[in-house]
């Protein structure tokens, strides 16, 4: 039986929902989850494991863990850090736990104070990519350049090297109006690559693409695997929801617009929802019995400015620019913002 999980990093268990939604209460996965996990887990679908990298404001580590189809933690390797740092979300592949070591950390300061997100930017903190064999083992580090790292796409061995794809702003950053960021500390979140050579020793970073944009997805049958489209919502303000008290940016940050890339041609599309829409995160779903990557469904809820609530807004992934297929009125506003996964059955 599966079950329907609302998660929160740093601290907090899952919370279970029922099949309408409503709360059943904490679950620490039949008792073997010690602590915090995750808000962004990695299902492995050809080794049907879910994977997770939690972190702690009061621990000196992150904990890599993997939980096994029969929903308990079957592994579980600490992986030293300093300074406590944010690890909102990481990365898979077939042979490594990507964990990605930011410069924002815990501000004790910030916390005594009553802040809800009690993290800052620290020049201190050297930004670090760390490859953890999935067997288990050391983790092997990789100095690189600062970014604010918000979300990954997706990650995939090639050859001897691992390649990252990601979206992030400019560093350094404000986190919840702290920090030392500066004038550097505005900017937009932009599509990117990291190529791990774990031979020379180095990280090549490029820019996919520049377009405003943010809430990467995949086909979730990709996760860890090489993949070919990716689709993004644009968002050009998305920094002013570090800002705000509840984390969520206001609608007017998200543009009118979902992206659907082709990573083997270098290609997007653009489908353009009416004036004054704010689109959010989209989720693919593949169709039944599908057999190409893209066939199947790009789900985003929508936020319609003339009825002051959310529609379900339902494309063709291989008809991107098209029509919408179905467009569900919801009867309120779901916060954009929020991220969420397709569940074809319990």
């Amino acid at each position: 039986k599966g079950r329907i999980l609302a998660l929160q990093e740093s601290g907090p268990l899952p919370y279970e929902l029922d099949g309408e939604l409503g709360t059943v209460g904490p679950f620490d996965f039949r008792g073997t989850l010690e602590g915090a996990l995750t808000a962004h887990t990695k299902y492995d679908a050809a080794a049907d494991e879910l994977h997770a990298v939690a972190y702690y404001p009061t621990w000196d580590h992150v904990r890599h863990l993997m939980i096994d189809r029969t929903g308990r933690v079957a592994h579980t390797q600490r992986v030293p850090v300093a300074d406590a740092p944010m690890m909102h979300d990481f990365a898979l592949t077939g042979k490594y736990v990507v964990i990605i070591d930011l410069p924002v950390t815990f501000d004790p300061a910030a916390a005594q104070a009553g802040a809800v997100v009690p993290y800052a930017w620290n020049d201190r903190h050297p930004m670090r990519v760390g490859l953890l064999p999935r067997g288990g083992g050391a983790t092997r580090w990789f100095q690189i350049d600062p970014v604010f790292h918000s979300h990954t796409l997706n990650a995939y061995d090639q050859g001897d090297s691992v390649v990252v794809e990601f979206t992030a702003m400019p560093a350094p950053f404000f986190v919840a109006g702290r920090g030392n960021g500066g004038p550097g500390a505005l900017g937009t979140p932009t599509l990117e690559r990291w190529t791990v050579d774990p031979r020379a020793g180095r990280v090549r970073s490029e820019r996919i693409d520049d377009l405003p944009q943010e809430f990467p997805r995949v086909n979730e049958l990709f996760v860890s695997r090489r993949h070919r489209f990716a689709y993004t919502a644009s968002a050009g303000a998305m920094w002013r929801a570090y800002e705000t008290v509840d984390g969520v940016p206001p609608d007017e940050h998200f543009s009118n617009h979902l992206v659907k890339h082709d990573m083997a041609r270098g290609r997007r599309e653009v489908h353009r929802l009416p004036a004054g829409a704010a689109a959010g995160e989209p989720v693919f779903v593949p169709r039944r019995g599908s057999r190409d990557e893209d066939d199947g469904y790009v789900l985003s809820y929508v936020h319609d400015p003339d009825r002051g609530a959310s529609d379900l807004v339902i494309l063709s992934a291989q008809d991107f620019t098209g029509r919408p297929l179905a467009r569900v009125e919801l009867p309120g506003r779901v916060p954009l913002g929020f991220h969420g996964s397709w569940v074809a059955q319990l």
